[in-house]
């Protein structure tokens, strides 16, 4: 299990090039990803992302990672970061915990991926967001992998990310982050909003507005 620490920023023509210069292209891809959640939002409004990419489960869990020090209080600031779980049966059960639900009398572990209709409707979960995004992958040193994505429903975006272990140094992280976004030219102090946000502002603004209350967004 990994931890995903992140951020987002917005791609001009020079930041690009800097980019092409300094890093390795490792390609390029396509994806749909398709969101979940319960008719209350129980999951998002809890900072859970249930999601489906490519045939492949995943759930996106807010992790704590205390107060920060006044040196890492802006690059924490411009940082994302969640736990990715992988494993579906783990997936079912987190989420089982998380919107108290019930999952009848069959026992969800033993579902597989051809199931996928039965879980869920055991659940009462929804799709509530689906797109699909075009992504330009680069690595830079000290593992800083940088995406430049275009969702089919207009926006683009990019995001600097490390991978660390469960219980591994967020902070260092935030730094290998802040240090890439230095070589980029990267200089704003603002958080960018990532698709999830803008796609729901623009189709969805009554569950926006409940993450915004919730201090989810």
């Amino acid at each position: 299990m990994s931890v995903e620490v992140e951020r987002k920023f917005l791609c001009s023509e020079d930041t690009l090039k800097i980019l092409e210069k300094i890093g390795v292209c490792i390609g390029q891809r396509e994806f749909q990803d398709q969101y979940f959640d319960s008719p209350g939002f129980e999951l998002t409004l809890r900072d859970f992302w249930l999601r489906k990419r490519k045939g492949c489960w995943e759930l996106k869990c807010p992790i704590s990672t205390g107060e920060p020090s006044e040196e890492q209080s802006l690059a924490a600031k411009l940082c994302t970061q969640y736990k990715e779980i992988t494993n579906l049966p783990e997936i079912q059960q987190r989420v089982k915990k998380v919107i108290k639900g019930t999952c009848g009398d069959r026992d969800t572990e033993t579902a597989s991926l051809q199931e996928d209709e039965l879980w869920l409707r055991q659940l009462n979960l929804v799709c509530f967001a689906e797109f699909t995004t075009v992504r330009r992958s680069f690595t830079l040193e000290e593992g800083v992998q940088i995406d430049l994505d275009q969702a089919d429903f207009g926006y683009h975006v990019g995001e600097i990310e490390v991978l660390i272990p469960e219980g591994g140094d967020v902070h260092s992280a935030q730094e290998k982050i802040r240090n890439a976004a230095q070589k980029l030219g990267l200089n704003g102090d603002e958080r960018v909003e990532g698709k999830m946000n803008v796609y729901l502002k623009r189709y969805h603004p009554e569950h926006y507005a409940k993450l915004l209350s919730a201090h989810v967004l």
